[in-house]
């Protein structure tokens, strides 16, 4: 069925479209009141179907490509905006915007209900009531709570209270001790009301700890001095300087957008209580052929990071730019937290100021960035591969076993934004298949699957040559992702792999533009494939750390299978009550009974007491 064809078949209903070009790659996804009224508002029909005259470059260029479309119905408009959003952020269109900001952000937050409250850092909401909360915070939330520790004597851990003795941390002066009595609860507001303006106030928090620092330093505490010298330069870091103060009680969200060459800056500021409680940032990829769409770029934002649950929801949203289908957002915020929340874009008083300052910091993201990226690795890596778009994120993969036992694999991750290996992000894979072709392929499907908890990253690097190359491109294929691979072979000296640093003369495979399958063999000493290697050399120590964790497992299965009467089944059993083996070697004589029978209990009683008395021979 040809273009034309299928635009006749689109209903009068809401939902969600998706444009692609005639070698299947996904271009755009888009969300519509009217399926029907909305597709047909890019084509021209007369005297052939073509781009509408009336789009954007952009569009334009996206519409010229596209050879065929397909669509989901769904009840209303907001759904459908809901459904656009969590499409987009798995399959990576190319022409949408595309954001990797829906991570929850750390808050502060104190608890008023109990007696000696204390500030602590939390990435949900807690429950009850009276809990009062401070950010979010993209960074420095950890070190400004430690700072306000080291200046305020608060209570230092959730166990002192209980304790109903003063310890260590009274005898050091950095607790007055309430559980014994020697501050009340007066008292002891009054010390949290300190500790609170140093929340508001981090130039007060900056100028206590230089001040502490230099005691520190006067004392030859040079290592203490040092420590609170790198807390400082964090949270200068993340301090947005201004000395706005609204005047009123007001909590309000600010979003401002920039563009300069290929990257947007997006800087979110947190107006808590009238005063700058925080801000946090991140930063958009530009095509470079294509116009930068300024609006979706805001919707994405707003609605990715709206869709976490969040402990403050402002009274308005201020915006730097003015948006269309701003009802539709709204409408967005109505259903998910039961409350009327305006987008606003100010021209005048206090809060247009606000903005002014949200974009000077924009501005000055974009100069910090533009002068770390000239000649950056990442642009090389574009431009050697012909990779679609810089990599910012990265995923590389490797698989280990042994003879076939405790097969395994392993994902890393490289955040550009950090400059370094996001180990919070690293994955492990119990794998089932035998092989290491099946292997790879079960958990790169795997990751595909997971792709709307855990967006797709930029780039994928695996381990292999370029049959697996090809292998992760019809994976990604299958599914729709825009997502660029590479794959690294080891040299080979006499049929063995060879890793030696420095001297491994490794294979790049890659995809050029007109879909043909090439490989490089870069010179030892090029930074393009030491950064490769590196990546695909932490995979490789990821898999066999995990491997031989599996192995010591599955050896444990080995000996309890040699006990008389406990089969596999039995061991499953076991398994799924206790979870792992060193809780199985533990248990008590009842416990195991509850799960087998006495017998059985018994024996397995008796096979690690015999275990341990061999151990103790040994010794």
């Amino acid at each position: 069925m040809n273009l034309e064809e299928k635009l006749k078949q689109l209903p009068n209903n809401a939902g969600v479209y998706q444009y692609f070009d005639n070698s299947g790659h996904l271009l755009y996804i888009g969300k519509a009141k009217n399926l029907k009224n909305r597709v047909k508002s890019y084509f021209k029909f007369s005297p052939t179907l073509q781009a509408s005259t009336d789009l954007s470059p952009r569009i334009f260029k996206m519409i010229s490509e596209t050879s065929f479309i397909e669509w989901i119905v769904v009840p209303n408009e907001h759904d459908a905006l809901i459904l656009e959003n969590s499409l987009i952020k798995q399959l990576k269109p190319k022409y949408n915007v595309l954001l990797r900001d829906d991570k929850t952000y750390p808050y502060i937050y104190i608890n008023l209900n109990e007696d000696f409250p204390r500030l602590e850092i939390t990435r949900k909401i807690e429950k009850g009531k009276n809990i009062k909360y401070f950010g979010p915070y993209s960074s420095g939330a950890k070190d400004m709570l430690d700072s306000i520790y080291e200046i305020v004597p608060l209570v230092q851990k959730k166990s002192c209270i209980k304790g109903k003795k003063a310890c260590l941390f009274y005898q050091i002066e950095k607790c007055l001790a309430p559980c014994e009595g020697k501050i009340d609860k007066d008292g002891y507001k009054k010390l949290l009301d300190e500790a609170l303006t140093y929340i508001y106030n981090k130039i007060k928090l900056i100028s206590k700890l230089k001040e502490k620092m230099q005691f520190y330093s006067e004392n030859f505490r040079f290592e203490e001095a040092m420590n609170l010298r790198d807390r400082i330069k964090t949270i200068e870091k993340s301090q947005i300087k201004t000395g706005i103060d609204l005047a009123t009680n007001e909590d309000l969200d600010i979003f401002a957008i920039k563009v300069s060459n290929k990257k947007a800056a997006l800087v979110r500021m947190f107006i808590r209580d009238g005063k700058l409680a925080s801000s946090n940032y991140d930063f958009i990829k530009i095509d470079d052929e294509l116009e930068f769409d300024l609006d979706e770029a805001y919707k994405r934002a707003i609605i990715n990071y709206y869709s976490n649950d969040l402990p403050i929801i402002p009274k308005e949203i201020i915006v730097a730019d003015e948006l269309s289908e701003v009802e539709c957002i709204e409408e967005f915020l109505q259903q998910r937290f039961s409350k009327k929340i305006k987008i606003v874009n100010p021209k005048i008083d206090k809060k247009s100021t606000i903005i002014k300052i949200a974009l000077n910091n924009c501005d000055e993201l974009l100069r910090l960035e533009n002068i770390k990226n000239e000649n950056s690795i990442y642009e090389e890596l574009k431009e050697l591969f012909s990779l679609r778009t810089t990599p910012n994120i990265i995923e590389a993969f490797d698989n280990s076993h042994l003879m076939g036992q405790a097969t395994v694999g392993a994902m890393i991750v490289w955040n550009e934004n950090l400059n370094s290996f996001d180990k919070k992000a690293f994955r492990h894979y119990n794998l089932d298949s035998k092989y290491e072709y099946s292997q790879m392929r079960e958990m790169l499907i795997r990751r595909v699957e997971s792709f709307s908890k855990n967006p797709a990253p930029d780039l994928w690097v695996i381990d292999g040559g370029e049959t697996l190359l090809k292998l992760a491109f019809d994976i990604i294929k299958s599914v729709g992702v825009n997502l660029d691979i590479i794959a690294i072979a080891k040299e080979k000296i006499d049929a063995k792999a060879h890793r030696a640093k420095g001297s491994a003369k490794d294979i790049i495979h890659y995809k050029n533009e007109k879909d043909e399958f090439k490989n490089f063999n870069l010179p030892t000493s090029d930074k393009r494939l030491q950064f490769v290697q590196r990546l695909r050399d932490e995979a490789h120590r990821f898999a066999i750390s995990f491997h031989k964790k599996q192995k010591r497992v599955q050896d444990k299965q080995i000996s309890l299978l040699q006990i008389k009467g406990i089969g596999e089944a039995k061991i499953k059993k076991l398994l799924l009550y206790f979870g792992e083996f060193d809780k199985i070697k533990s248990s008590s004589f009842d416990e195991l009974k509850n799960v087998l029978n006495e017998i059985d209990a018994q024996n397995i009683i008796d096979y690690f007491k015999k275990e341990e008395c061999g151990k103790n021979i040994i010794k």
